[in-house]
């Protein structure tokens, strides 16, 4: 477990302590995204809108994985992440590093999970048998979180099983190649892990525990605080292109640009979004989440690392991590 401590902690603690981005007039930011994670924003970042609300040139910079995403936060190479989970957000603000959660991105309790080979033919009511196996999981990702709820949920000790750190992508390939017994991840990679096992868990039971599955918008709070126009208006482009896709009427014009920019078949694209809530800025702003919710949750998935012994202290309260002054400012463009 401190080898699986010191692989999680240490990209994020090391870029915690590096200089604080310096901030200066803005004519291009750089934006984290993910591949095979399609979302409404990729048709207005392909259509060029944000370029054109924010008045700057935004340059698009894949990841694939949030801590990444948090480390090239802490150097200064990327100003904003979209569809950061929450776990890594955790991670990153827990060693430290000024983050701030500025949106919901995306909610997806059906879009990240953990899966068994079938080799194995473990199902939730013999998942006592995971013992002593290999899993391969994203460690300080909303995968991550999930894994161990789960885990706990069904009295596995996580210290006997083999946790290797790799990206969904990778997991899928070596849980195809019965290198792992359960691989755990998102998107694509989650869609090919299903093609060799099951999960435990499905998304409306992991619900009904309490655990929840959403991506965030994240910014260095010092970039934040010196450009909150800019970042109002980035939020006010993402908030329309959600719109448009809620609607449901623009689907045959946004579906095809947002699936070639994830790298993926129309087919496959759509059957990911049809997994995906994308929350309306009112919604955000209202008790189910930012109003008290979102803040909680963070306390409760820091506690669980805590506990876990994965990160060495948590914050008494992650109020500080959650900036919604861009997201009301939005509201009223």
């Amino acid at each position: 477990m401190e080898n699986l401590k010191r692989i999680f902690v240490g990209v994020v603690a090391g870029a915690a302590l590096l200089p604080a981005m310096a901030v200066k007039a803005m004519d291009e930011i750089t934006v984290a995204y993910f591949l095979e994670w399609p979302m409404p924003f990729q048709y207005a970042k392909e259509m060029g809108h944000y370029d054109e609300a924010l008045g700057v040139d935004v340059n698009w910079v894949s990841f694939d994985t949030g801590t990444a995403m948090s480390a090239a936060m802490a150097s200064g190479d990327v100003q904003i992440a979209v569809s950061q989970g929450v776990p890594p957000f955790v991670v990153a603000t827990s060693a430290g590093q000024d983050l701030q959660i500025l949106d919901v991105a995306v909610s997806y309790s059906d879009n990240d999970n953990c899966v068994v080979h079938a080799d194995n033919e473990i199902d939730k009511e013999s998942a006592g048998e995971l013992a002593g196996k290999k899993v391969a999981v994203p460690l300080g990702t909303a995968a991550h979180y999930g894994f161990l709820r789960q885990m706990n949920h069904f009295g596995v000790d996580t210290g006997t099983l083999d946790i290797v750190d790799m990206p969904p992508a990778e997991g899928a390939v070596a849980l195809a190649q019965g290198d792992v017994d359960m691989a755990c991840g998102w998107g694509g990679g989650l869609r090919r892990m299903l093609d060799y096992g099951n999960v435990l868990l499905t998304g409306a039971e992991k619900v009904d525990l309490g655990i929840l599955v959403f991506d965030v918008t994240s910014a260095p709070a010092a970039f934040v605080a010196e450009n909150e126009e800019l970042v109002a208006k980035f939020l006010r482009v993402t908030a329309d292109a959600n719109a448009a896709w809620n609607g449901g009427d623009a689907h045959d014009e946004m579906l095809p640009v947002i699936a070639q920019d994830s790298g993926m078949s129309e087919e496959a694209a759509a059957d990911s979004l049809a997994t995906f809530v994308f929350p309306s800025v009112d919604e955000q702003l209202s008790q189910r989440w930012f109003d008290g919710s979102v803040q909680t949750f963070l306390k409760g998935v820091a506690d669980v690392f805590l506990e876990a012994g994965n990160i060495d202290a948590a914050r008494n309260t992650y109020a500080g991590a959650v900036n919604t002054g861009p997201l009301a400012s939005a509201a009223g463009m």
